[in-house]
């Protein structure tokens, strides 16, 4: 039922927000710029409504500690980059790298971070170039998941970290693939956590907002948040008290004058040969690997599974357990790079 609805839900957002960016676009005296506006608000209060129902939920559960928000930014090479650190700032403290996905920022790892930083661990929560608060860094570049690897690397030599553990997520989980295949000696273990794969992605509602991705750069940022909206729901949190709190702290980013415009290059970057033509190339990650995925997890249990062997790695399975696992599962998430601790420390 809550399956059906949350469908429901987002066909309404995402036909809303369509119709409304159409009507838009279309010169003032336009004769269907009037039912396109009428669509466009049925549609809209429709979707939102049931959001907003949904918002009764309580926001945040009391038992995770979120870690604080504790940035930095410098210029590697020409890029302005943007990172969280906590934990041991010490001399041969051993750096875990969380890398987030999309439409997430550096805070998704907000309730993993104080599970696993403590005495003789660094985290470091990198930010992809051209998400988050780094939007504007990534407007006239590539933003591939083959070209985050690069930054990511760049960043990694501009920080002095020659090895590290690695965690990844969604997108950031892609890019870990296809930096550590072509430089394992990067990798002291590593953690998957419902991540891009082979061709697992993007899923169906992304491809279609990608294919309308010229018309979401034209759109006011209020008029995208439907279809935000629509994409995370249909990705999906299972922890009902943390998933608003959650998009409304995603979607901050995206509220900005700017966010259309990066959204729409963000998808534009989505290409699942990035990670389709690393078949054969993950058996160069020799290190302790571990592979988490959410049972209901859009992207397919198969591709967990398939990570799992082609790494020679555990694979912790979630129960209901959709994408955003990190945050909803923080403990299940930290276990598992702690696991991968236990044997390098």
């Amino acid at each position: 039922m809550e399956i059906k609805q949350t469908l429901k839900q987002n066909l309404h957002l995402f036909v809303g927000g369509a119709a409304a960016g159409l009507a838009m676009a279309l010169p003032r005296n336009n004769s269907w710029k009037l039912p396109l506006t009428t669509i466009a608000t049925l549609e809209l209060g429709q979707g939102l409504l049931k959001y907003k129902s949904s918002l009764q939920v309580p926001a945040a559960d009391t038992d995770d500690v979120a870690a604080p928000e504790n940035s930095y930014t410098d210029v590697v090479g020409d890029i302005t980059m943007r990172w969280e650190e906590h934990g041991d700032s010490a001399p041969g403290s051993l750096p875990v790298v969380l890398v987030h996905g999309i439409p997430t920022h550096p805070r998704l790892w907000r309730y993993v971070i104080p599970k696993v930083a403590r005495e003789g661990i660094r985290c470091y929560a990198w930010e992809l170039v051209g998400f988050g608060w780094s939007m504007e860094e990534g407007l006239e570049r590539d933003i591939s998941v083959a070209k985050q690897a690069e930054y990511l690397y760049a960043w990694l030599l501009h920080k002095g970290i020659t090895q590290a553990v690695f965690v990844g997520h969604d997108l950031g989980g892609g890019v870990l693939q296809r930096l550590l295949s072509q430089h394992p000696e990067l990798c002291m273990g590593l953690t998957l956590v419902d991540c891009v794969a082979y061709r697992n992605w993007p899923v169906k509602l992304v491809q279609i907002a990608r294919a309308m991705s010229s018309l979401i750069e034209k759109l006011p940022a209020p008029l995208l948040k439907p279809l935000y909206l629509a994409g995370v729901i249909n990705l999906g949190h299972d922890n009902a008290k943390r998933r608003w709190s959650s998009y409304a702290l995603h979607w901050q980013p995206y509220a900005r004058s700017v966010g259309p415009k990066a959204f729409a290059h963000q998808l534009r970057n989505l290409d699942s040969d990035d990670t389709a033509e690393l078949v054969g190339q993950l058996a160069n990650i020799v290190a302790p690997a571990h592979v988490v995925w959410g049972d209901a997890d859009p992207l397919g249990m198969t591709s967990g599974e398939q990570l799992a062997t082609d790494l020679g790695a555990p694979l912790t399975r979630i129960p209901g357990g959709r994408h955003f696992t990190p945050e909803d599962h923080p403990t299940e998430v930290a276990a598992a790079v702690n696991s991968i601790l236990k044997q390098v420390v």
